[in-house]
């Protein structure tokens, strides 16, 4: 107990620090996210602060951050126009919507949790989780790229002369300062992206330097400012969307994509900070978190949100480890809206921008371009495919078309290693034995492998290197054994599992009159017997 206490106070230092950090971070990210669904900006920010800190206490993973994500956003988007057009003008009806839209994603996200769906995370590829964290990447610095636009008559253009030489000024210098603080013997265990963000601050405002700020940012979007008051519960949501079959089937929809967009990015970047910490989180834990989180957000006026990559990874790099950096980073989000508003809208977007371009340098798999020539060309195609479309369209089609694709080339490749090697014994019995799966890819083969009208009265199919893993494998051999009946010949098969020959007996009790029970090989008990393998082999 003494060492545990002694581990956390350690890294106390650390975790407040990198809470601290993150929160500014989060800032511009929650606004950003909470226009570009159409909604108020201190929606996104609730939605930041109520994830991130129940996540935080009770979530699988600690030192992840969860908020506000585009990933989200952007689904919301058809979501509040279409709720709007549902209610009369100026009623907002599209906001209540997506308050009921984000209670139902969360209970939909505990029931996954539950239901312990969490760890079919580790059915996804390396290639998948590369192409992910590219793709990711990419999508961060893009949403950067927009920070060197400004308003202009209702019109977002590119900065140019000497308002963009300065934003890539200081953008530059905060990226200067994170990559040269660590190399400084002295000032090493001084938080990087912290410091940068202060000094850039500083500079901008000694200096008296006409910059984009955090302020600027939200009034050019159409918020009034960062400052409010405590969120409280809506009971509009309630009072004002009938709970009838119709406003169900509307929200459904919705609710079933955030909650699988959700939870994939969340599960997702769980393991990617599983990786960098060397440590392992829970992802069904997580699961009940997340919905516990956007269930509670969804009923104090929050947007709804999930795992958030490029913070959770400033967090990591910045020290952060435990549960407290990531409720550090919410109450002081908390603490900017009540009692920092002022303070915080003067950090100029430079710096948050080169904190954000240092998390695409540390996220993007730059192996991945030394790896090209030495991995397989269709693990190379999941790769630049779920990257691409992570890009084009969000993680959860990038993810799910990654997989799939893997899956069917494992389907294919297994297909076709199935092989029958045949051989005469004295008697003149044909034995067939099988080597590779049986399934629904290569029963095609498996059918080929046999001639049922040449071959001798007494045919035996070994399954000792061969294993019967689905309904067509079933199908396949209940036809072969069919066949030779039919052609007036005897057919038996040996060496099945238990595991098979219990499926095969379930389907059909026409194999008990060809299995063989008494098998003398004592290679087919060793394998059938797991139990007879010396202790400690497979843990």
């Amino acid at each position: 107990m003494t060492e545990f206490i002694r581990n956390r106070v350690s890294n106390l230092r650390n975790d407040v620090f990198s809470g601290i950090t993150v929160a500014l971070a989060l800032v511009p990210e929650a606004v950003a996210f909470a226009f570009v669904a159409g909604v108020d900006p201190l929606v996104g920010l609730y939605a930041a602060f109520i994830v991130g800190l129940i996540t935080s206490l009770f979530g699988g993973r600690p030192g992840m951050i969860s908020g506000a994500t585009g990933a989200l956003a952007v689904v919301m988007v058809s979501l509040v126009s279409e709720g709007n057009a549902m209610g009369a003008p100026g009623e907002n009806l599209g906001l209540y919507y997506l308050f009921a839209t984000v209670i139902l994603m969360g209970i939909l996200q505990i029931l996954a949790g539950v239901l312990k769906l969490g760890k079919f995370v580790r059915l996804i590829p390396h290639p998948v989780m590369l192409g992910f964290v590219n793709g990711l990447a990419i999508v961060i610095f893009l949403s950067q790229l927009e920070m060197f636009k400004e308003h202009v008559l209702g019109e977002k253009l590119w900065l140019q002369g000497k308002d963009l030489y300065t934003m890539l000024a200081l953008v530059l210098f905060t990226m200067l300062v994170m990559w040269g603080l660590p190399k400084i013997k002295s000032l090493q265990k001084l938080p990087e992206a912290l410091v940068a963000i202060i000094s850039v601050s500083a500079l901008a405002i000694f200096a008296d330097l006409e910059v984009a700020t955090v302020g600027s940012f939200i009034r050019d979007g159409g918020g009034a400012g960062l400052e409010g008051g405590l969120p409280s519960l809506t009971l509009g949501t309630f009072e004002k969307i009938p709970f009838t079959l119709q406003s169900i089937a509307f929200i459904l929809p919705y609710a079933l994509i955030l909650a699988a967009i959700g939870l994939i990015e969340s599960l997702m970047t769980l393991n990617l900070v599983d990786d960098l910490t060397e440590t392992r989180g829970n992802g069904n834990r997580e699961c009940i978190a997340q919905g516990s989180a956007n269930v509670v957000t969804g009923l104090f006026g929050g947007m709804g949100g999930c795992a958030m990559i490029g913070q959770s990874i400033i967090n990591i790099k910045g020290g952060g480890r435990t549960r407290l950096s990531g409720v550090v980073a919410a109450l002081m989000l908390l603490a900017f809206i009540l009692f920092g508003a002022s303070y915080i809208e003067q950090v100029p977007i430079a710096a948050l921008v080169g904190v954000m371009f240092m998390v695409v340098v540390g996220t993007f798999a730059w192996s991945s371009f030394r790896i090209i020539n030495k991995i397989p060309r269709t693990d190379l195609f999941v790769l630049v495919l779920v990257s691409s479309l992570t890009v084009l369209f969000d993680l959860a089609i990038a993810v799910l078309s990654g997989v799939i694709v893997c899956a069917l080339v494992f389907s294919w490749e297994n297909a076709t290693r199935i092989r029958a090697r045949r051989r005469m014994k004295a008697d003149g019995t044909k034995t067939y034995e099988i080597w590779g799966p049986l399934f629904f890819g290569s029963i095609t083969a498996f059918n080929e492998k046999f001639d049922v009208k040449n071959d001798p009265d007494s045919v035996e199919i070994d399954f000792i290197e061969s294993r019967v893993s689905d309904h067509s494998a079933l199908e396949a051999i209940l036809n072969i054994v069919e066949k030779y009946e039919l052609a007036g010949k005897s057919i038996h098969l040996k060496h099945l599992s238990e595991e098979c020959k219990l499926l095969l007996y379930k389907s059909n009790p026409k194999f008990r009159e060809v299995i063989i029970e008494a098998v003398d090989d004592p290679r087919y008990h060793l394998a059938a017997d797991p139990e007879s393998f010396p202790k400690g082999l497979f843990e």
